[in-house]
């Protein structure tokens, strides 16, 4: 046997999204990782292995702006790009694309952790080393680091280390979870075996092997939906081992839910009912994709209350946006639903105090065992949202290895810190403003070429308009910043009538569903044979710019007409208090997310005029903004497309400044969701609004100077390291072209000494 010490700075165990994300993170921070994964591939329950899709704060379209950025979404857009039919091997080698992209990282994978070494310090474990051992290989190695991040999903190392964690379900009164049992209890998300199936155009018969179950003889074909068509990850419900041990009983959970997906194959294929003759089995997969064992308890243990309430914290470093998502402890055999889901209103954030054990100093965690309650982490287990976790804790690690403190300091004295680096780093973060110190973008004064100033929704050359009866009400999004005085807006009517209209406020700056009502007006409309511009008066003034939702009421007399080149940030919702969705979940239908959903309309807006002008996309917000949609899309967006004239941004300071980093943050429509095995499929490969062509000057003493010139960009986040001749005055980027759309965007421009 070889045996060989690995020394680094971080310590990751786990090669899942969180994993991967908190390795990238830190490796980006300049900090030496070592990445530990115990399968040949990377991705987790994502992998090939598995093949679970990829969902997150979008909850398949259900929330708006709620994309993830960071590494998860670079990952999302780079899929976009070179995998559009969301083939899951594919998918593998664009997570280990990114990995290996990273010279700070080291990657092992097929090493198993099986053992921990701890010190004893102050009468706390403080990890010393783990070992692992790399199958195949023959190689044990000792991993030495000053920080260790637990990302094995299970909570392997935390478990060894000594940390403290809650098990199953914890009662009501734990927490005051309405959602809760009544009694603490052992019980759990069940695991999930996948499958794949074909049409091989010819007929093709099923033997069933003598393991498939006679699915007939349990409740499957009478409380699930089984359709031909349908494969891979639709068939989520294929769900065992709630009542069992996740992790103990791992064999007899898999063997269970193979001989269930041979048995559902037989019922297809060979009971008549179903029109399959053609179809065949392309794919099972051979090891259970867990939801849920260990929760490490740390600081702060998010509960069901912190989600749907959205509660802010000081110390939020990522968020999330997918239901509390819990289902029967029976799965697949259960007769009700197979998923009973709450929604928020918008996204919600989570501390970093759930990132890290209180118990163990050194120890972090990334993934679905951070510190919650069963019911929240119904919500935090999904990838997306594990990956966004993962980078706020791989940050996290970096941020006190710099400042020599354990991870437990930076929640009550360095919260401010590590939010603007997550910012930084583009990170999954929301109602953070860019208040970097090293930032010398937030002193200059900036201007910009044009901005859009007119929330007017014209369609350009190239788009599509319709009409859209007013069957139910329909509510349009619109950022308010600084003031409302009206919206006209185009609709059709054959005979008099009256509209009535109301103004919603979200409840939350984040949010796109109307919560309050503030305003009503009811307008006499006389029938007309064509289209006419209609005026309602909406005069509302908030303290900060936020989103508010205009309702026209229904009224089937009378049809809007939509465009499907909105302004950014302005969305049109469909009323639909009743929508049966899917089946196998049960939803409650009086959350604003479920009665106003976004994805039946996305894309398009509704023709309109708002009064007077906006500063929604006013340049300013380039420089110290949001970063991401907040109360408003804020980004600057140029009045003339990219297609018409240049466009630039300039930034000017009253001394000369000897730059060395730009950092640009394009528009890569956050609202809409990307799906790795694209359950939802997006038509563009690569964003339209992103930036394409740009190049970035700095005037010297000498006059302007070319430092950087881009064509063909495709990513959101760029960063570039630059050598201007002599210190620069005043810096300018210009674009040339985007990838289709008629305005050009740019989120943030940051610059550093």
């Amino acid at each position: 046997m070889k045996h060989q010490i690995v020394e680094s700075d971080i310590t990751v165990i786990g090669g899942g999204l969180s994993g991967v994300s908190a390795a990238i993170s830190a490796a980006r921070l300049g900090k030496r990782v070592a990445l530990v994964g115990n399968r040949p591939v990377l991705g987790g329950n994502s992998s090939s292995e598995v093949r679970v899709w990829v969902v997150g704060a979008t909850a398949h379209g259900m929330q708006r702006f709620a994309r993830e950025s960071g590494v998860i979404g670079e990952l999302y857009v780079e899929n976009q790009y070179r995998n559009p039919e969301g083939n899951p091997i594919h998918w593998d080698e664009v997570v280990f694309d990114a990995v290996r992209a990273e010279p700070n990282i080291q990657l092992f994978l097929n090493t198993d952790v099986r053992s921990v070494q701890t010190d004893d310090r102050d009468g706390e474990p403080f990890i010393h080393s783990v070992v692992g051992w790399t199958m195949g290989s023959e190689i044990e190695t000792t991993f030495l680091s000053p920080y260790f991040i637990d990302a094995t999903g299970d909570g392997l190392v935390g478990d060894r280390a000594g940390a403290e964690y809650m098990l199953g379900r914890e009662a009501k009164s734990d927490f005051g979870e309405d959602w809760a049992p009544e009694v603490a209890d052992r019980e759990f998300l069940g695991s999930t075996i996948l499958f794949y199936t074909k049409d091989t155009g010819k007929p093709v018969r099923f033997v069933a092997p003598d393991s498939a179950k006679d699915i007939s003889t349990t409740p499957i074909p009478e409380s699930r939906i089984i359709r031909s068509g349908d494969s891979g990850a639709h068939y989520w419900w294929i769900e065992w081992g709630g009542e069992l041990d996740i992790v103990h009983e791992n064999e007899r959970i898999r063997d269970e839910l193979r001989s269930v997906i041979f048995g559902i194959w037989d019922y297809i294929k060979n009971s008549g009912r179903f029109d399959a003759e053609t179809l065949d089995l392309e794919w099972v997969g051979s090891m259970p994709g867990k939801r849920e064992y260990r929760r490490f308890v740390g600081d702060h243990v998010l509960t069901q209350n912190d989600i749907l309430e959205q509660r802010d914290f000081d110390d939020a470093v990522a968020f999330g946006g997918w239901s509390i998502d819990l289902h029967p402890v029976e799965g697949m055999y259960g007769t009700v639903a197979g998923a009973h889901q709450r929604y928020s209103n918008g996204i919600f954030g989570i501390p970093f105090r759930c990132y890290y054990s209180r118990s163990v100093p050194n120890l972090l965690m990334a993934g679905r065992d951070i510190s919650a309650t069963h019911v929240a982490f119904g919500s935090t287990r999904v990838m997306a949202t594990c990956a966004v976790g993962g980078e706020a804790a791989g940050t996290g690690a970096a941020l006190a290895l710099d400042l020599g403190v354990q991870p437990r300091a930076l929640a009550p004295d360095h919260a401010a810190d590590l939010r603007q680096l997550l910012l930084r780093q583009d990170a999954s973060v929301f109602g953070v403003r860019n208040e970097d110190p090293l930032d010398i973008a937030r002193t200059a004064r900036v201007s910009a070429s044009s901005t859009l100033t007119t929330l007017d929704s014209q369609p350009d050359d190239g788009s599509t308009v319709r009409l859209h009866r007013l069957d139910h009400d329909l509510g349009v999004l619109l950022p308010v910043d600084p003031q409302l005085d009206s919206v006209t807006v185009l609709l059709s009517t054959a005979v008099d009538t009256s509209l009535e209209v109301s103004l919603w406020t979200t409840g939350k700056r984040q949010n796109a569903v109307p919560v309050h009502q503030e305003l009503r007006s009811v307008i006499a409309v006389p029938g007309s044979e064509g289209a006419q511009w209609v005026t309602i008066p909406l005069s509302w003034t908030p303290s900060e710019p936020e989103n508010v939702v205009v309702v026209f009421e229904a009224n089937p007399h009378v049809s809007i007409e939509l465009t499907d080149a909105p302004a950014p940030g302005v969305l049109a919702l469909a009323h639909q208090p009743e929508d049966d969705g899917d089946a196998n979940v049960a939803v409650s239908h009086d959350e604003p997310i479920v009665q106003w959903p976004a994805h039946i309309l996305r894309g398009w807006g509704a023709r309109l005029r708002v009064h007077p002008p906006t500063a929604a996309y006013d340049v300013a917000k380039v420089a110290g903004g949001y970063q991401r949609p907040y109360g408003g899309p804020q980004m600057w967006v140029s009045a003339a497309g990219p297609a018409t004239r240049d466009e630039w941004v300039l930034l000017d300071w009253d001394e000369p400044k000897t730059v060395t980093e730009i950092r640009l943050v394009f528009d890569d429509d956050v609202d809409v969701e990307l799906n790795t095995l694209h359950h939802h499929r997006s038509p563009h490969v690569v964003f339209p609004q992103l930036v394409r062509d740009y190049a970035v000057e700095g005037r010297t003493a000498q006059g302007w100077e070319t430092l950087v010139t881009e064509t063909g960009n495709r990513r959101r986040h760029r960063v570039h390291d630059v050598r201007p001749s002599s210190p620069i005055e005043a810096l300018r980027v210009s674009i040339t072209a985007t990838n289709g759309d008629a305005h050009a965007r740019i989120v943030a421009v940051r610059a550093y000494e």
